[in-house]
């Protein structure tokens, strides 16, 4: 089974924390020069040196990873803002047009505030749309020139269990990610015949800080503890534990790899069994 990314270049959004940070450490784990992508320019520069650098990566001809091995590489982008992202990614295709064509795209974004749909003001489903759909976009339209080019190309979403059961309390990011689920099998389907794959990654009650501002949130408003809480949801998990982020990034490396290149257009939960459906 064909799992390297020697010679691949991913690019990984919201990559300094949880998940984004552990999906980039597996994709370098795998032979993949990566670049870093988020807000903070400190934390960027940290992660990026924490990335592994495969010893056995030999130096390859041609584009692939500038014909010199793994680099890993950052630059930072704030995805409230599309045109900037749009403007950030840009920059970076001219600088590094000699070190090949991104063929691995991570789209994470860190997910709304929590609320009942019903309170929920238009200005929050706007802003949700631009983060996640709309910088999604201007990401594929960056990148999908040099994948296709390659013949080589998989976008992989991060985005949440809610698009197979909405969750209670969570209402702009229910109503956001099934946005961007369906946003995701329409490319698949016109992407396919390039050899690109389009799916998403479906996390459940992971263990980030994300989670943990959720269930403290939540804590607070029915007056509880955040241990009551979190016990509470623990019990609805089969596996009876919270998710690691390191396990939602085995699924998106995966993903990424030459192995799943039939797997296309389709929603991976990983959420220890809780989601009750197929």
């Amino acid at each position: 089974m064909d799992i390297s990314l020697i010679g691949k270049r991913a690019l990984v959004c919201g990559s300094t924390q949880g998940i984004g940070r552990a999906a980039a450490i597996e994709l370098a784990s795998l032979g993949a020069s990566v670049t870093l992508v988020a807000r903070n320019p400190e934390r960027l520069e940290q992660v990026c040196r924490e990335l592994p650098v495969r010893r056995d990566v030999a130096e390859h001809s041609g584009k692939a990873a500038g014909g010199g091995g793994q680099v890993h590489r950052w630059f930072a982008a704030d995805f409230a803002e599309p045109s900037a992202v749009q403007e950030a990614v840009r920059t970076e295709l001219a600088h590094q047009s000699a070190a090949g064509p991104y063929t691995i795209l991570v789209n994470n974004t860190g997910g709304p505030p929590g609320g009942p749909v019903a309170e929920a003001q238009p200005e929050a489903f706007v802003a949700a749309f631009r983060s996640h759909v709309l910088c999604n976009q201007l990401l594929v339209q960056a990148l999908l020139p040099g994948m296709k080019a390659a013949g080589y190309g998989r976008i992989i979403n991060i985005i949440s269990t809610s698009v197979k059961a909405p969750i209670p309390g969570l209402g702009v990011s229910n109503t956001i990610r099934a946005a961007v689920a369906n946003w995701a099998k329409t490319l698949a389907t016109e992407l396919a015949p390039f050899g690109i794959t389009v799916n998403n990654v479906l996390p459940g009650f992971t263990d980030t800080d994300r989670l943990k501002q959720l269930f403290t949130a939540r804590a607070q408003k029915e007056g509880k503890s955040l241990e009551e809480v979190t016990k509470a949801s623990i019990a609805t998990i089969p596996a009876g534990r919270l998710g690691r982020a390191e396990e939602v990034a085995a699924a998106v490396a995966f993903l990424a790899t030459p192995a799943a290149s039939y797997i296309n257009g389709i929603n991976v939960p990983v959420d220890g069994g809780r989601t009750q459906s197929l």
